[in-house]
């Protein structure tokens, strides 16, 4: 891609309130933050230099969780695409969207049978992996916004109406409430990783229904404790949908 920023939105500001700022916050204790002037934009990793920095952030925050250490593929094609959450040329947020296709998903190793049974049904399957947040940085702002994005091109532009993400044990609740997730595979090992992992799954129907009923209206997470309040209006959406269409040839683009 020629220009690889797909959006640019405010980023909430990181503050020292209360015990939020914490050396190693989990994903689930990301603040929201008042807003504030700084600026983070969504890019595409579109070349040698920021897949670097990507796998930076990702070996840091995977050793952090004792999980073994995870790289990009070098194939970032018309089934796999990697997002970047970049301030000031540092990448603070990263996430992976990979297309059910001839190579399979990664959750086929430990969730065969699952996702089998969903191919069955006629599902249309992709996963999100390799999430990862800058602990020093990172917002649910910034989390939204991946999420997002990476909804965007997987059910808005190619049609996909299946979500799988694995997850440590742990986070299960978190998925369930921020998202909407379900779980559909019990616990096992996720060998990529040596460590244990449950599989999650939601329709994008439904995530598409919370972005149209909460989106764009950050006032609203105070009642409605889901991550759909930081995401983007559906007015933005629209705006985001005619940038990444008025990009020819790009990873993006609609699967024939």
């Amino acid at each position: 891609m020629r220009h690889s920023t797909i959006i640019a939105a405010s980023l909430m500001l990181r503050r020292k309130v209360g015990s939020v700022l914490v050396e190693d916050p989990r994903i689930d204790l990301l603040p929201d933050g008042p807003a504030g002037p700084r600026r983070f934009k969504i890019k595409a990793a579109d070349s040698t230099s920021r897949r670097s920095l990507i796998d930076g952030l990702l070996k840091s925050r995977y050793a952090w969780r004792g999980y073994q250490s995870v790289a990009l593929a070098a194939d970032q094609s018309v089934f796999r695409f990697t997002l970047a959450a970049i301030e000031y040329n540092a990448t603070i947020g990263t996430i992976t969207v990979s297309f059910d296709g001839p190579h399979k998903l990664s959750a086929d190793d430990a969730f065969h049978a699952e996702i089998q049974a969903l191919r069955a049904e006629g599902k249309r399957l992709c996963e999100f992996t390799k999430l990862a947040i800058d602990p020093t940085t990172g917002t649910k702002r910034v989390l939204a916004a991946l999420f997002h994005v990476a909804f965007i091109v997987a059910h808005r532009l190619r049609g996909y109406d299946t979500l799988l993400i694995e997850v440590n044990p742990r986070h299960v609740r978190y998925y369930e409430r921020m998202l909407g997730c379900r779980v559909i595979g019990a616990e096992r090992m996720n060998r990529s990783v040596k460590a244990p992992a449950v599989l999650l799954s939601v329709d994008f129907s439904y995530i598409l229904a919370q972005i149209g009923e909460f989106g764009g209206q950050p006032d609203r997470a105070a009642t409605e404790r889901s991550l759909y309040p930081f995401a983007f209006s559906l007015t933005e959406e629209a705006g985001i949908i005619a940038r990444l269409q008025a990009v020819p040839h790009s990873q993006f683009d609609v699967l024939g």
